[in-house]
């Protein structure tokens, strides 16, 4: 086979980044290999894609924030003051 033809690995490769796919590899603990595996047969297919996605993401995605207005509207501040006296301090004779 000369380097101008692709192998069948590469066609199938080629397949499936066509289609949207990525090869992901991670490294789990083996009580936790049928776990993960089930999780991407359910990300895989089309009937229970929609709703493990949902799940996954209101469990383990972090909040986004569209900016510091919106990062400070969410957070909680029940208890804190937040005026204070416009005490100019000092009088100071120059």
């Amino acid at each position: 086979m000369t380097a101008v033809q692709k192998t069948p690995v590469d066609m199938f490769r080629k397949r499936l980044r066509q289609k949207g796919m990525v090869r992901v590899e991670i490294h789990v603990q083996k009580e936790d290999a049928a776990l993960v595996r089930s999780i991407a047969n359910a990300l895989g297919n089309p009937q229970t894609a929609a709703e493990a996605r949902s799940v996954l993401k209101a469990r383990f995605s972090k909040p986004l924030h569209n900016g510091l207005k919106d990062l400070l509207s969410s957070a909680p501040f029940e208890g804190i003051e937040f005026e204070r006296p416009r005490d100019m301090g000092r009088e100071i004779d120059l």
